[in-house]
């Protein structure tokens, strides 16, 4: 093809002027693969420009978290950043959105396991699929479901990521039964009961809240239109739908060209509301799904709150009707304003370690006094003939690692009489106290994954 004229001038002016030119344009997009992103390690700066390794683990650290990114697709964009400010919130970190040592560590919690997994396609994941989905709602309404259109659509649903990215990451291989392909490895939907839910507009994130005001999940969010705005004020949760028909009514909710009368749009993930419809008490507004959940902070809703199939599915276990609070934020005003989360200003602790090769210098602070640990070559019936200060108590990991509860009776462990709480506990084991939702359990090695 001859190369258009007028590109080379249009080119040149922008450097002149210093155009800034979209991150891909300028940074390009290098293959990797599953194992690269297993292998990623952090140097300490921001994430990287573009797609990478790295972010993808990142992405879906913080999908395990239960701070949702929307989809996983490796690239470093709006909702990925918007994950991370919200991690920062929950952790008592200062809210920049910006990767840093300490939001790492802090995600290692939820590295227990690899994050990706070998998958073979099924022949369930190819069936029923549909050819295409028309944008005339009386075309929809003639179709028997919504249906996927493709295998990777599907599968990146199950998996939480970018159709596209599933391709990426298998490149070359049909997406057809028998196929085995690798993808990213999220956990089953975490559950707990969510009695209040706060809508961020300026953010578009939607967060829950248990009834102790501790933050179990937060996901991105597509939040009505300036023509569209979505409802001001408290509301209640009236009714959960899973899989809902959807009506389409000109005279009630807006109107597509061409389309006059009332609609019924069969069910399917690709439906105006995706997977899962939760009502309010304010009518014809809800919280549900999306049938495109890559663009969730481009599309622009009529007024409801849309989430990907996935996050609405996981919220829609935690709701109870008449039960759960719907608080939506004025402009201007975020979650933090109203949960005094989130405010800090500086981290919880000086330094915190980085990988091994990292070439920045880091400080660690001495402790108050030495560890005085016992001489194991002394007789263990010599007493001291003074008395000796404490030892000073040796620092705690940076991120305490979830366990699931052990069955063994409390009462049966035995405990040492003068046994006493550590006089300084460590700051990131406090940051962290709350921000796993209650009774999550990591997941054995041996569970099957969704």
């Amino acid at each position: 093809m001859t190369p258009h004229p007028v590109r080379p001038l249009l080119l040149a002016l922008g450097l002149s002027l210093g155009w800034a030119w979209p991150a891909a344009a300028q940074t390009p997009v290098l293959p990797f693969t599953a194992a690269e992103i297993e292998a990623a390690q952090y140097d300490g700066s921001d994430l990287p420009r573009g797609r990478s390794a790295l972010t993808a683990k990142v992405q879906l650290l913080l999908d395990r978290s239960g701070t949702s990114p929307g989809v996983i697709d490796g690239f470093k964009g709006g909702m990925s950043q918007s994950a991370i400010k919200a991690f920062e919130r929950r952790t008592g970190l200062p809210q920049d959105g910006v990767m840093d040592p300490h939001v790492w560590n802090l995600l290692q919690s939820f590295a227990t396991r690899p994050v990706t997994q070998t998958y073979v396609v099924t022949a369930e994941d190819a069936a029923g699929l549909a050819a295409s989905i028309p944008t005339d709602y009386a075309e929809k309404a003639l179709m028997p479901a919504m249906a996927h259109t493709s295998v990777a659509e599907r599968l990146g649903e199950r998996f939480h990521m970018d159709e596209k990215f599933i391709e990426f990451l298998n490149p070359g291989v049909a997406l057809v039964p028998g196929a085995t392909i690798q993808v990213m490895a999220p956990n089953p939907r975490l559950r707990g009961q969510v009695t209040r839910i706060i809508i961020d507009k300026d953010n578009r994130r939607v967060a829950g809240y248990n009834a102790r005001g501790q933050m179990v999940v937060d996901y991105p969010a597509t939040i009505g239109s300036s023509a569209t705005p979505s409802p001001q004020g408290a509301h209640n949760v009236r009714t959960v739908a899973i899989n809902p028909n959807y009506t389409y009514n000109p005279n009630v909710n807006f109107r597509q060209e061409g389309n006059d009368s009332p609609l019924v749009i069969p069910p399917g993930p690709n439906g105006p509301v995706g997977t899962v419809w939760i009502g309010l008490t304010k009518p014809t507004y809800g919280i549900h799904g999306t049938p495109t959940p890559s663009q969730l902070f481009a599309n622009q809703s009529m007024g409801c709150v849309r989430l990907t199939n996935w996050d609405a599915e996981e919220l829609a276990g935690m709701v109870t009707i008449g039960g759960t609070e719907v608080q939506f934020l004025d402009a201007g005003v975020t979650i933090a304003d109203v949960t005094g989360s989130g405010t800090a200003v500086s981290p919880p602790v000086a330094e915190i370690a980085l990988p091994e090769g990292t070439t920045e210098q880091i400080t660690t602070p001495d402790p108050a006094q030495p560890l005085s640990l016992p001489d194991p070559q002394a007789p263990a019936t010599v007493a001291p003939t003074t008395p000796t200060a404490p030892a000073a108590a040796a620092p705690s990991p940076a991120a305490p690692t979830p366990v699931a509860p052990a069955a063994t009776d409390p009462a049966a462990i035995p405990v040492a009489p003068d046994a006493a709480e550590p006089a300084n506990p460590d700051p990131l084991s406090d940051a962290l106290s709350g921000a796993l939702p209650e009774g999550f359990v990591v997941p054995p090695l041996e569970e099957a994954q969704p």
